[in-house]
């Protein structure tokens, strides 16, 4: 094993030259013009400085949502059926209406069954205590009582929690930040990190918005509602409420761009948007039967704008405009480009980590990764002489090559993570106790030096595999199932672990190999 080909050494020698390029580019002094090779490590909330912010769903708003959407398709299946009911309504999660003629209750259970096998339904089952569907339904007195099954709930949870922190990744990255951390905590909570940032106000403004864009038709005296009736929604230049149909002509999931701009006759901020072909077509369909009608444009349940139709638009683009400032048209145009939020969030936690506690956290990480380096360097060259001095050497270089390869990846440095660093450099030192003890007891019995260590890194490989292999599986572990700072531990652990068996034996096998080639005819003590 110690010998090594011009084509190994070139490896080597080039890999040493290649990370060290690397490893000085996190440095300012200096300046890399190469995109392949512009690469830094990036420095967590915990160093520099930025905020936190923890949000949560309220699924509630969702769940009534969905409710509303069931009873208006029942609604509409009853007056084709011609069924005559009354008192419809939502009430604590549950939809309930009475008949008005008693005798049309199988006809009821029918058209519920038949609209769960058209889709329009969800699957119905009679039995409370059953939860393998999505709905139940129940009579008590008289009155037909609709519900989400538990698992329903549970499973309508995990797809808006899912969502959201897509759109949230999206708004985030449209805002410009750089390397935020957002991930999921809990069944409800998403964790986001803005690093750098110390006013978090614009992101805040932008993140609390569910963003969800309706277009509906204002109720007009020859309008009756398309049989779904009406609903009042605030107006959002008087805060007086307007009865718009609840018949929805297009909603924002349709749009496929939307950016802000200035209208060339009024000189007001705008937001013009795209819809796809699916909303182009229902937009050109609803504007072409009804010019001369007021549309109202609906923000979270505010109209915000409400022109009337001149002509019919077939082009599938618009325009918004309801007297907003610069920025908050540039905030409407991120919200509908990253798209409506499944369900109202808001920020339950907040803290601001100053940049003068990061400088701190990276100082005394420093200074524990020097000490505990010193305290190793000066041992092993007690313990092993020049050999220990190569180790040393080895262990400067692995430091170096972990920092450029976590650099290549744009990995996030945290404070753990410098704390999984100071325990690469324990790890990366114990290889080299392994060999070096192997080749002293090799020493005792063998009397060629090269044969002797050779024998000793040939016994010691297989060791120090299995050593690696375990921990490098508990690091692994540690980053799937831990969150925030535990995986950035993980990570530098993962990485250290690696990084210290290549320059184990590659670079410090090497310096071994060189120096028992020169001195192969003499006694060499370890």
């Amino acid at each position: 094993m110690l010998n090594f080909s011009r084509l190994k050494i070139g490896f080597i020698i080039s890999s040493i030259i290649f990370f060290l390029y690397i490893f000085l580019g996190n440095f300012n002094f200096l300046n890399k013009t190469n995109l392949f090779l512009d690469k830094k490590i990036n420095l967590g909330l915990d160093l520099q400085g930025g905020s936190y912010l923890l949000l949560e769903i309220d699924i509630n708003p969702l769940i009534v949502k969905k409710l509303d959407e069931k009873s208006s398709d029942l609604k509409k299946n009853f007056i084709e059926k011609k069924i005559n009911f009354k008192n419809l309504n939502i009430l604590d999660n549950k939809i309930t209406f009475e008949l008005k003629d008693p005798t049309q209750k199988d006809n009821v259970i029918n058209v519920i069954n038949d609209s769960s096998n058209k889709g329009t339904f969800f699957r119905v089952k009679k039995n409370i205590e059953n939860t393998s569907k999505d709905f139940f339904y129940r009579i008590e007195k008289d009155i037909f009582i609709l519900q989400f099954t538990d698992e329903y709930i549970k499973h309508l949870k995990k797809d808006a929690i899912n969502q959201s922190v897509e759109i949230v990744r999206k708004r985030v990255d449209q805002l410009g930040t750089k390397e935020p951390a957002i991930q999921q905590k809990g069944e409800s909570r998403i964790l986001v990190e803005l690093p750098g940032l110390a006013d978090p106000s614009t992101f805040k403004n932008i993140l609390g918005k569910t963003a969800q864009l309706n277009f509906k038709f204002l109720k007009t005296s020859n309008t009756s509602g398309d049989n779904l009736g009406f609903e009042k929604i605030k107006n959002k230049s008087d805060n007086s409420f307007i009865e718009v149909e609840k018949k929805l002509i297009v909603s924002g999931e349709n749009l496929t761009d939307a950016q802000p701009g200035f209208d060339r006759q009024t000189n007001q901020s705008i937001v013009s948007f795209k819809f796809d072909s699916v909303g182009a077509k229902k937009f050109a369909n609803a504007t072409k039967d009804n010019v001369g009608r007021p549309l109202a444009i609906i923000l979270d349940n505010e109209i915000i704008s409400s022109p009337v139709i001149r002509e019919p638009i077939l082009t599938g683009s618009g325009q918004i405009s309801g007297g907003f400032t610069v920025e908050e048209a540039n905030q409407l145009a991120i919200l509908l480009r990253a798209g409506a939020l499944p369900a109202p969030m808001k920020i339950i936690e907040e803290r601001t980590v100053g940049a003068d506690l990061g400088k701190d956290s990276i100082r005394y990480g420093i200074i524990s990764f020097i000490a505990g380096f010193m305290l190793v360097f000066v041992y092993i060259v007690y313990a092993y002489k020049l050999f220990g001095l190569f180790a040393n050497i080895s262990l400067l270089l692995n430091i170096v090559i972990l920092i450029s390869v976590l650099s290549l990846f744009g990995s996030t440095l945290t404070l753990p993570g410098i704390a999984g660093i100071v325990l690469t450099v324990g790890m990366a030192i114990d290889t080299n106790v392994i060999i070096y003890e192997r080749a002293r007891e090799e020493l005792k019995i063998e009397k060629s030096n090269i044969i002797a260590f050779d024998i000793a890194y040939r016994k010691s490989l297989l060791t120090i595999i299995d050593s690696n292999l375990t921990t490098l599986i508990a690091g692994i572990i540690l980053f799937y199932l831990g969150s925030g700072p535990v995986k950035g531990f993980a990570i530098t652990l993962c990485v250290g672990l690696i990084t210290s068996f290549f320059t184990a034996f590659t670079i410090s096998r090497l310096m071994v190999s060189k120096y028992l080639m020169v001195n192969k005819d003499k006694i060499i003590s370890i």
